[in-house]
């Protein structure tokens, strides 16, 4: 059999316009400058509070926890504002369940809303787990995610891959000892990818499950 662990932000979804709003919102509340969109992308990947602290001034880190609560207090309500598929992610899942592939989310966006979101955009679609960042689980590219994942599947042999747009993505699979398969269209790029090792490089979903197939 086949399980395919899934990230969400960059993967799935783009939500880099969200994430940065949220952000944009806190920042303005504390007087801080704030990023467009494009230097979002380099500052996800490892989890909210990791984002905020990334976002503040070099002279403001001391801020990081008012501004995750600030963050947290807007984009819980606003997640979806800007949020959209990317194009073709839709149809590639589907099929991948049609062909009986296991299918699972693991990202460090916050739990909750990572359930919420995944509900809302994909009610068709069947996760055996959607695993998102908490206070009790290491965050990506610890492989604590994959294990859990690992503990719902029936006890057989699996082929195993991780599937992101990001070094955090094919870190985590190297840390587990599965495949691994970077996504173009994400945040970081084909260029982080390959350096960080990717097995293969999809540049459109349908080349997923060409891939694994």
């Amino acid at each position: 059999m086949i399980l395919t662990v899934f990230d969400l932000d960059g993967t799935i979804a783009d939500t880099i316009c969200d994430l940065g709003d949220a952000v944009n919102y806190g920042l303005e509340q504390l007087g801080c400058p704030t990023h467009d969109y494009e230097a979002y992308k380099k500052m996800v990947g490892n989890g909210a509070k990791k984002l905020c602290e990334r976002a503040l001034p070099d002279d403001k880190k001391d801020r990081a926890a008012e501004l995750h609560s600030l963050f947290s207090e807007y984009y819980g309500v606003h997640y979806l504002d800007k949020t959209r598929l990317y194009d073709g992610i839709h149809e590639t899942l589907r099929l991948l369940q049609k062909y009986g592939v296991v299918l699972a989310v693991a990202t460090n966006k916050p739990e909750k809303v990572a359930k919420e979101m995944i509900g809302k955009l994909l009610p068709d679609i069947d996760f055996i787990r959607i695993l998102g960042g908490t206070d009790e689980r290491p965050k990506k590219p610890d492989i604590a995610v994959i294990y859990e994942i690992y503990e719902a599947l029936p006890d057989v042999e699996f082929d195993v891959y991780m599937i992101g747009d990001s070094n955090v993505d094919i870190q985590t699979a190297k840390n587990a000892d599965i495949g691994s398969i970077g996504c173009t269209w994400g945040f970081r790029g084909r260029a982080e990818l390959e350096a960080e090792g990717a097995v293969f490089i999809a540049e459109k979903p349908s080349d997923i499950p060409a891939f694994i197939l």
